[in-house]
């Protein structure tokens, strides 16, 4: 398995996240909050990572005075979901 793959999706709360947005256009800061069950400070750091991975895209906007920060997923963040879920299944398959 890719190394610098497991090692930003075997994190529960950036698989979460990933496995989220895989199935939806885009979601919001607070959307993912829920989703993942991530504290505000924590969720902000996971999808950083995320983001400079290039697996997500964060957009910044405000929203009557309130800040606005939604999320979602690049082509490269499906493909490298994909692979990763692949390769865990591989890997279930070879345990037998």
């Amino acid at each position: 398995m890719n190394k610098d793959l497991e090692k930003l999706l075997f994190n529960p709360i950036r698989l979460k996240i990933i496995s989220f947005l895989i199935s939806v256009d885009k979601s919001s800061f607070k959307s993912l909050s829920k989703i993942s069950g991530a504290t505000k400070g924590n969720l902000s750091i996971q999808i950083k990572k995320l983001n400079e991975a290039g697996y997500i895209k964060i957009k910044k906007s405000f929203n009557n005075n309130y800040p606005n920060t939604t999320c979602s997923i690049t082509i490269k963040g499906k493909n490298s979901f994909k692979l990763f879920f692949k390769e865990l299944q591989l890997y279930k398959n070879n345990q037998r």
